[in-house]
């Protein structure tokens, strides 16, 4: 969200002056007051997606330049792709979302476990089990990199069959290796199968120790 303040007095300096920022700060106020009745305005704030500018007053024109530059660059960065936080953060919310919906109606696949933390986790659906996958145009991972934000779902008994014909080592070092061709280097997140929980590699972002998995399965 974009947000151009005309104040009563010229504001030809720093966007931090003392006046510009009481100004921004009055209006993060009169957003965030509980009477104030647009949720969207409410929420561009709450999660830091709000863009300001403090122009001089409203009848003179010589900050026009500045506020066109400061819209043309505003455009230029809501063009650009999701940043991959963002795609982690709806990768996520969208997941909690159909996994809600689905628990009135199936149970969880009795194979695989539904605490995110376990190492025989795995996102179920209709009682199957998927391995997720996300792409999105912000991914710092080249082979993760899509024009569009897309979830795919590979179902969990595909990784088991491999396994019981013995395959699945063969095209895990496959895979490493061209993405060590595409990237440089192997995916930090990526684990042996079964070694630890698959949450880590669905949305393809490189997590810190303290992250915690954000899906919780509501029966």
């Amino acid at each position: 969200m974009l947000c151009v303040l005309k104040g009563m007095t010229p504001f030809h300096q720093s966007q931090n002056t003392a006046d510009a920022l009481q100004v921004k700060y009055a209006f993060e106020s009169f957003v965030d007051d509980k009477l104030f009745p647009c949720v969207a305005a409410k929420a561009a704030l709450t999660k830091d997606q709000m863009q300001l500018f403090v122009a001089g007053h409203l009848a003179c024109p010589k900050d026009d330049r500045a506020i066109l530059d400061f819209i043309y660059d505003f455009v230029d960065q809501y063009r650009k792709a999701i940043s991959e936080e963002i795609f982690d953060h709806l990768l996520w919310q969208r997941l909690q979302a159909l996994s809600d919906m689905d628990a009135m109606e199936y149970p969880y696949d009795s194979r695989v476990d539904s605490n995110p933390s376990s190492s025989n986790f795995s996102f179920s659906l209709k009682e199957e089990a998927f391995f997720v996958i996300g792409l999105s145009p912000g991914s710092s991972r080249d082979a993760r990199r899509f024009q569009y934000p897309t979830i795919v779902f590979n179902p969990h008994a595909q990784f088991e069959e491999l396994r019981s014909l013995k395959r699945y080592d063969k095209m895990k070092n496959i895979v490493r290796k061209r993405d060590i061709a595409l990237s440089g280097s192997i995916n930090p997140m990526l684990q042996d199968f079964g070694d630890d929980s698959e949450v880590y590699q669905y949305s393809g972002m490189r997590y810190g120790k303290n992250w915690e998995c954000p899906y919780k399965y509501n029966k």
